[in-house]
């Protein structure tokens, strides 16, 4: 006689009786899913921690010292421009047509030479290029030359997206402010200033100059008539076309001064590299000790958000610029490590023992 039989889960498997057999839910008899696979599990002891603790302090430590005393090499100066009083006699304004341009000089020292090139900052304060909708606002296509969006602009680039009917060209928050503060180094000789060349066209990544950003293209290279039926952003002084009067190549979507504008910043406090100053054989550094002159054509206005200006000249090395916190994380590090070590190795040293006298049976 064939017996009905049911298992825990309350289904029949038997095949016998009335109806279709019911499949199981267990699941299959595997090693896999059964959670039978082999595993291994670290048994922290002695043995293998304290080695642990004090190999990471003897190599952070050496490798933190190593880079702070290589960041702390990197020359570096810098002049805060912010409150310049405009009836000091090192600030001056000209009236030309319904323009105002504010030219500040600033006279400065430096007593050691910067022997490398030489590379000069604008920096930021209280600027948070970081805001979801100031990033957004920008049309990547318009900006790699493609001639819809350069007529009509993405919705991202609202309220910066037309202006008298027209599209503007670039659109979007970021290029309205664009910073435009213009830079200029002398150096005093005799009583005599000197200017001293700044190269422009070095600043850009290599990625954002030759893939990202380009110019529209048509019949002609004159960027007049390529971007004719465009309107520059409202804040703008300049046509895009003409941001860079000495250098027919460095304008329009490609100029590097905007380019490197419009790699936003994480940080509400930022720098952007304006140009470099390359030393010459000739001479035994890029700057040499001295007397020199700023000249800063003042058009950005950053009192009204709290913000500030500098000027930063700076060296690099191995590592990049001037960087502090890198060495002092891997010093922090490595000696907390080393002392956590010495601390355990007492611990284990003087209860360690007692701990293993008691598992021995009597």
């Amino acid at each position: 006689m064939a017996m009905n039989y049911k298992e825990e889960d309350g289904h029949n498997h038997s095949g016998v009786g009335p109806g279709p057999a019911v499949k199981s839910k267990k699941p299959d008899n595997t090693a896999f899913k059964q959670q039978r696979l082999p595993a291994w599990q670290p048994i922290l002891t002695a043995g293998t921690v304290l080695p642990a603790f004090f190999v990471i302090g003897i190599i952070f430590i050496p490798i933190g010292i190593g880079i702070f005393v290589t960041s702390n090499n990197i020359r570096e100066y810098e002049i805060d421009y912010t409150g310049v009083d405009p009836s000091s006699p090192c600030y001056k304004c000209s009236n030309v047509s319904v323009n105002i341009s504010c030219f500040c000089f600033i006279n400065f020292t430096l007593d050691n030479a910067f022997e490398s090139n030489v590379f000069m900052y604008y920096g930021l304060s209280n600027f948070y290029q970081n805001h979801r909708r100031y990033v957004k606002s920008r049309d990547d296509s318009q900006l790699n030359g493609d001639k819809n969006s350069l007529t009509n602009p993405s919705k991202e680039c609202d309220p910066y997206r037309m202006n008298q009917n027209k599209p503007i060209a670039p659109c979007g928050a970021i290029a309205n402010s664009m910073f435009n503060d213009t830079l200029k180094l002398y150096q005093i000789r005799n009583g005599t200033e000197q200017p001293i060349h700044l190269n422009k066209k070095v600043i850009a990544w290599w990625t954002d100059k030759n893939v990202k950003f380009r110019n529209p293209t048509g019949n002609t290279t004159n960027l007049t008539i390529l971007f004719d039926g465009t309107v520059k952003p409202i804040n703008w002084k300049k046509e895009v076309y003409q941001l860079d009067p000495s250098d027919p190549d460095n304008n329009g979507f490609i100029n590097e001064d905007f380019i490197v504008w419009m790699r936003t910043a994480a940080l509400p406090t930022f720098r952007k590299l304006y140009g470099m100053i390359e030393k010459n054989d000739s001479s035994p550094a890029a700057l040499v000790p001295g007397n020199y002159s700023l000249h800063v054509q003042y058009n950005y206005p950053v009192l009204s958000f709290d913000g500030r200006k500098r000027m930063i000249l700076s060296t690099i090395s191995w590592m990049g610029g001037k960087n502090p916190f890198l060495g002092i994380a891997y010093i922090t590090v490595g000696s907390i490590c080393f002392f956590l070590g010495v601390v355990l190795l007492i611990i284990h040293h003087k209860y360690g023992n007692r701990n293993n006298s008691a598992d021995i049976p009597n």
